[in-house]
Formats: structure tokens, C-alpha cells, sequence
């Protein structure tokens, strides 16, 4: 893929690309909001299982 290419493929994404809405938007933010959330809960899940495991002393 040369770079003339690549520029008339991205000036063409730029022409369909479009601003979200307030409820596309909004909806977004709900979806990275609870993905973070269920990533932190199963690394603090694991770190519960650590501890637990290495009799209560926090593993460095």
C-alpha cells in the first residue's frame, strides 16, 4: 500500500465519518466506563486470591 493510497482511503474515511450524537456519545462512555470497571474488579479479584494464597502479605 503506497502512501498515495493510504491519503485517498483516509480522505475518503474522513468524508463518511460523522460526530456521535449526545445518546451515541453517552452510550460510549457507559461501555469504556464498565469495561475499565471489569477489569479492575478481576485484577482485584486475582489480588485477593494472592494474598490469600502467600498467607495474607502483600506479594512486590
Amino acid at each position: 500500500m503506497g502512501l498515495r493510497s493510504f491519503l485517498k482511503s483516509s480522505a475518503r474515511l474522513l468524508r463518511l465519518a460523522k460526530k456521535p450524537g449526545r445518546s451515541e456519545l453517552w452510550l460510549s462512555i457507559k461501555i469504556c466506563f464498565l469495561g475499565t470497571a471489569a477489569i479492575g474488579g478481576v485484577g482485584f479479584i486475582i489480588r485477593l486470591i494472592s494474598m490469600a494464597l502467600h498467607g495474607g502479605t502483600p506479594t512486590e
